[in-house]
């Protein structure tokens, strides 16, 4: 086992779960902007936002799927050890 790549990929690992921490905090944004929107409507605005909103949301699930499946190789090579 290689645990200087294991590392380097736990590393990774770590900046993927940061990225879709991100993408969660922007989807959280937009849900504020979209619950503005029902006191002051903007049927554009709306379209836009509920877009990036799903747009968004795909994003998480593939990061999180990649996640899974790269914790999944790290955890393989783990046990080759």
């Amino acid at each position: 086992m290689d645990e200087s790549k294991i590392e380097q990929m736990r590393s990774t690992l770590n900046k993927l779960e940061d990225i879709k921490n991100s993408q969660e905090s922007i989807i959280d944004k937009i849900n504020h902007v979209i619950t503005d929107l029902f006191e002051h409507p903007d049927k554009e605005l709306e379209k836009a936002m509920n877009d990036a909103h799903q747009k968004s949301s795909d994003n998480v699930d593939a990061v999180r799927e990649a996640m899974e499946e790269y914790e999944m190789r790290i955890n393989k090579l783990e046990n080759q050890g």
